[in-house]
């Protein structure tokens, strides 16, 4: 939970942020470097809280356990559990991009070390997967004109990172 806290005047203005879900995310030993990371990439975000284990462990008394961080505006949590488990393409981010420069600059960012897959997903080098998707493309999907739509569709399915003229030449037919 946050707290920010103002005066006017002479009043004390305290509010608290809380936010009810927030995605928990599985990380063996890396989760501090992945927070950063993430951190680093989007605007507006930042690391949070640094939980360390105590005694009582399972990790090594004083090493990270979780790191809260926010990515623009979004809260979650990352725990160093352990090899147990490891992401999959069952779960992804979607990030609404607003134009081809923030589609380029993320899918870079995001891509570093990671593994590019069709249709604007990628992995990134922690294996988690992200889908950069600018927001024309949802525009011209659920376009009324379908025949432009399975056409943008088609364009689309042929993409590794989503290319916004493409998109666009291919609705134009």
């Amino acid at each position: 939970m946050d707290e920010l806290s103002g005066s006017e005047s002479g009043l004390l203005v305290s509010v608290h942020i809380h936010q009810k879900i927030k995605p928990f995310l599985w990380f063996d030993g890396q989760a501090e470097e992945a927070a950063a990371h993430y951190v680093s990439i989007f605007d507006g975000s930042r690391i949070v809280t640094v939980q360390r284990y105590g005694d009582a462990g399972p990790g090594a008394p004083g090493s990270v356990m979780t790191v809260e961080f926010e990515l623009a505006g979004q809260r979650f949590v990352a725990l160093n559990g352990g090899p147990q488990f490891t992401f999959t393409e069952a779960v992804s981010f979607s990030i609404d991009c607003v134009d081809q420069e923030e589609v380029d600059r993320l899918w870079a960012r995001l891509g570093e070390g990671g593994e590019e897959g069709p249709c604007g997903w990628l992995k990134d080098k922690f294996g988690l997967s992200w889908q950069v998707t600018p927001r024309r493309l949802i525009e011209l999907l659920v376009d009324p004109d379908q025949a432009a739509a399975k056409r943008v569709m088609q364009a689309m399915m042929g993409m590794h990172k989503i290319d916004i003229q493409g998109l666009e030449d291919a609705y134009r037919g």
